[in-house]
């Protein structure tokens, strides 16, 4: 993808290390014999985080292709993003 360096890619990597942490918690809820309820919760809280971050990712990469493009990113890139979480369903 070749994400440029700054603030949107320092944001994506601070959401990774906060799903890494939901994944380490997730495991000890399981090697603790937490109720299934509670291990589903905190499957279905990583999984929209993971989907939240591949937007994020998606649109930074978007952005970058259109400035260095030269385009106007306004219009067309809040069109793709309405379309983007609207085709991985989330709320």
């Amino acid at each position: 993808m070749g994400m440029e360096t700054g603030p949107e890619k320092r944001k994506i990597i601070s959401r990774l290390k906060r799903i890494e942490g939901q994944v380490r918690g997730i495991q000890r809820l399981i090697e603790n014999e937490a109720p299934c309820a509670d291990i589903l919760t905190q499957l279905s809280a990583a999984t929209s985080a993971m989907k939240k971050t591949g937007v994020a990712i998606i649109t930074t990469h978007m952005e970058e292709c259109i400035r260095d493009a030269g385009g106007n990113q306004s219009p067309n890139l809040d069109e793709f993003r309405v379309a983007l979480t609207r085709f991985i369903d989330l709320s």
